[in-house]
């Protein structure tokens, strides 16, 4: 009861959107959006296995409860359909606190990524996350627009296996 009550306070709700913490009920979702590479390719570290992702959730879950925000299971609220997930996470290259999001390729074209991420970017900032990070494939237009409609400023790039990429950032 009380683990539902500390996640509810967390809940996000946009005009379309509800963004909730991932819990273990969200694991066979997590699972199918993780190993599909239309989406998890373009993520660092790439698709995931099932027990990678089942530890990833575990993390996920542990990030929250230490540091009060971390990755949203992003659902349509009309609908109730499990879109993705977008979140805010410490990036293992020690480049600081990064908003991520990745949701399935039918919902592009459609706003979902850029109503999610700006929600979550605020979400950070309200929390008293000074700067937030962003890391996109020059490639990567979609998500780069995504960044910039939100209000965030490239910064930086960087080599990354071959891949040029770009570092936006938010200062709250």
């Amino acid at each position: 009861m009380m683990l539902q009550a500390l996640r509810s306070t967390r809940l996000i709700t946009t005009d379309r959107l509800m963004m909730i913490p991932p819990g273990r009920e969200n694991l066979p979702d997590l699972i199918r959006l993780k190993a599909d590479e239309r989406v998890f390719a373009w993520m660092l570290h790439g698709v995931r296995s099932p027990e990678r992702t089942r530890e990833e959730l575990e993390d996920d879950i542990d990030f929250w409860a230490v540091r009060g925000y971390g990755t949203w299971c992003v659902f349509e609220r009309a609908t109730g359909d499990f879109l993705g997930i977008c979140g805010l996470m410490e990036r293992p290259d020690g480049r600081g606190v990064a908003l991520r999001y990745a949701l399935w390729p039918e919902c592009r074209g459609k706003g979902y990524a850029r109503e999610a991420a700006r929600a979550a970017l605020a979400f950070g900032h309200a929390a008293g996350l000074k700067r937030i990070i962003a890391v996109a494939r020059y490639t990567n237009h979609a998500s780069r627009a995504v960044m910039t409609d939100i209000g965030m400023t490239a910064c930086a790039d960087y080599t990354h296996k071959g891949e040029a990429m770009l570092v936006f950032e938010s200062l709250g």
